[in-house]
């Protein structure tokens, strides 16, 4: 390990330096920089830069890496699509019936996001799909044929003015 990273063996907490979270900015923007590329920006050699970033996948602070569509050009190019925010309460909200329903959520493929609230709902989702008939297929196979369900409340988005999937993260020298 690098003298200003250490990892707890305790706690499995990491620290993490101004290097690391140079890195993690700079691939939250963009993570299909090339290794070279990577490093350059961050003032660093290639070997130091596979070395962090493998360690840092390793850990799993960096999950995963994706591309991200854009929705509008995509719904231009393959048709219509659907942004669906849906608040779901429970009858019962036992550890059962919540980790039942939070598997059943995760396994549909038109879910992109799932978050057990509180207060209010059980559930704030993030569908999407293909159009109206989409939402309602998806609709029955979670909502109405689950007989735990009490509540749903959908909102389709009809613009996205935002979406940033990255964290914020420290800055440099600053308070972690």
């Amino acid at each position: 390990m690098d003298k200003n990273t250490k990892m707890n063996s305790h706690s499995n907490e990491y620290f993490m330096d101004e290097i690391d979270l140079r890195l993690l900015d700079v691939l939250q923007t963009d993570a299909g920089r090339n290794n070279h590329e990577l490093a350059a920006h961050c003032g660093v050699s290639p070997a130091t830069s596979l070395r962090r970033v493998r360690r840092l996948e390793a850990l799993g602070i960096i999950e995963r890496r994706v591309t991200l569509l854009q929705p509008e050009r995509l719904a231009q190019a393959v048709g219509h699509g659907l942004t669906a925010l849906v608040e779901v309460s429970l009858d019962r909200q036992g550890a059962t019936q919540l980790d039942a329903f939070e598997a059943r959520a995760v396994a549909e493929p038109a879910v992109q996001q799932c978050y057990r609230v509180s207060p209010g709902p059980d559930f704030v989702l993030v569908l999407a799909v293909r159009d109206m008939p989409g939402y309602l297929a998806v609709a029955q196979r979670l909502f109405t044929d689950d007989t735990n369900v009490r509540n749903v409340k959908a909102f389709f988005s009809l613009k996205r003015a935002k979406f940033v999937p990255a964290h914020p993260l420290p800055t440099p020298g600053g308070p972690k």
